[in-house]
């Protein structure tokens, strides 16, 4: 089916039920799309689809792309050319097709063998830190997503990251890589400081280490992000 003959519904399909895959199902299924399938493996995986996609079939990977018009590829990224090519590889893919991946570090070029069969690839990484479960449902709204996608069809990822009620921001195919690193360095950064704070408030004797913390990260974060958008002071 081409992108300008399909209608707003789509049959999405889900490849992986981590943290990141089952929050975007939800979304989308609450923006109208119809989800097909989705694909689980490891116990705690099927029972985070079970509690995000109530009533969505678990199958196999091959069955989920089959059914899919739109297929959003949720897996760790090392994961992500095998995946792809060995679609390729079974003629899985089908002609047509929308396929998304999530991977930060990675924009439409990881996809190349998929386009050989005739898929429509699309590059979108939501720049929040996951837990897995309803609540990052809501907090979809307003995140910013990194999206990358050829020009015909960047509206499309553009429009799907609406729906889902983020902020699409376009990151090139060239810079995906230095993007990635700054995410990394964001999360990866913020996560050490606040355990080795923690560490500290618990060696003298103080409870509630997290609790204490937390409104002056928060407070701090937001102040240093406020300071980032307002520019160099002068």
């Amino acid at each position: 089916m081409r992108p300008d003959q399909r209608s707003g519904r789509l049959g999405v399909g889900i490849v992986g039920a981590g943290r990141v895959g089952p929050v975007l199902g939800a979304a989308l299924a609450g923006a109208g799309h119809a989800l097909v399938g989705v694909a689980a493996i490891s116990e705690s995986s099927r029972e985070r689809a079970d509690a995000l996609l109530p009533g969505v079939p678990l199958l196999t990977v091959p069955e989920v792309v089959e059914r899919s018009e739109l297929v959003v590829l949720a897996v760790p990224s090392d994961q992500l050319p095998a995946l792809i090519s060995g679609l390729a590889d079974t003629g899985t893919w089908q002609m047509g097709q929308l396929a998304l991946h999530t991977a930060a570090g990675f924009g439409v070029e990881v996809f190349e063998p998929a386009r050989r069969a005739g898929v429509i690839p699309l590059a979108v990484h939501p720049a929040m830190s996951f837990t897995g479960t309803s609540v990052d449902v809501g907090r979809l709204a307003g995140t910013h997503f990194a999206v990358t996608a050829p020009a015909p069809v960047l509206p499309i990822a553009q429009a799907l990251v609406v729906e889902m009620g983020g902020e699409p921001v376009v990151v090139a195919e060239a810079d995906r890589a230095a993007y990635a690193e700054a995410i990394e360095t964001a999360s990866g950064f913020s996560a050490a400081i606040v355990d080795q704070a923690v560490g500290m408030l618990r060696a003298v004797g103080v409870e509630g280490a997290g609790r204490l913390l937390a409104p002056l990260v928060r407070s701090a974060v937001e102040n240093a992000l406020a300071r980032a958008d307002d520019g160099p002071a002068l």
